[in-house]
């Protein structure tokens, strides 16, 4: 074995689980400021709703937010993933209005396609993290699996395979109470059992609060568990 062999063979041995689902947290998630720029474009969409109820000023209002945030980005040459996503958010947000638009909906009938394609996303992917914990395949044992070369060698520790899958239902939590709680508002809005003004209010207020304060919620859980463990990652593992 080579000298700079050497260092990198004994970094794998002593690296851990923990470790490794860190960092590749932090990096898929882009950090406080990678939070923030997802949340602003929603809570300005949500205050311009409630205070001016002009559905044109809101989008305008998020959107423009938007690209000065990945102006900014550009601007520090720093990663515009993550802006780009609140972007992409928003312009799947505005087709479902317009959809709902070319359908004769009102303006709060629009304002509720808004919420749907967020409610879609939470749902889905609530149902597929969901699933790979059920079939012992939790998806946070993959981010391990592009660590260490072999994304399914991680599967033969128990160990490692129990770490994941108690990591993956606390990604999966947040997710799965957005739809519990937005879930009956879409529909008692969109199905006149309560006034539709009222339930966008509601959504708007619920996705702001169970929005990056839930997920900050649940990742500092991953980061209790994870400071609490060790669970070495094995050579070929």
């Amino acid at each position: 074995m080579t000298e700079s062999a050497q260092p990198a063979a004994q970094q794998a041995s002593v690296e851990t689980v923990e470790a490794v689902v860190r960092a590749q947290l932090a990096k898929a998630l882009g950090g406080r400021r990678g939070m923030i720029e997802a949340a602003v474009p929603t809570i300005l969409f949500t205050a311009m709703w409630l205070s001016t109820r002009e559905l044109r000023v809101a989008l305008i209002v998020s959107v423009a937010t938007a690209v000065v945030l990945l102006v900014v980005r550009v601007v520090q040459r720093s990663s515009v993933q993550f802006v780009l996503n609140a972007l992409f958010g928003i312009g799947i947000g505005w087709l479902f209005v317009n959809i709902s638009a070319s359908r004769g909906g009102s303006a709060d009938d629009q304002a509720l396609a808004y919420f749907l394609p967020g409610l879609i996303y939470n749902t889905g992917y609530t149902f597929v993290m969901a699933l790979t914990c059920i079939v012992g395949w939790p998806l946070v044992g993959f981010m391990v699996g592009s660590v260490t070369g072999d994304p399914t060698a991680w599967h033969q520790d128990r160990q490692v395979v129990r770490l994941c899958t108690l990591l993956t239902w606390l990604l999966v939590l947040p997710c799965l109470l957005r739809v519990l709680v937005q879930g009956p508002l879409w529909l008692a809005g969109s199905q006149g059992s309560i006034d539709a003004g009222t339930a966008v209010a509601a959504l708007g207020i619920a996705k702001i609060a169970l929005g990056w304060p839930l997920q900050l919620a649940a990742l500092a859980s991953m980061a209790w568990v994870l400071g609490r463990g060790h669970t070495p990652i094995e050579q070929g593992a």
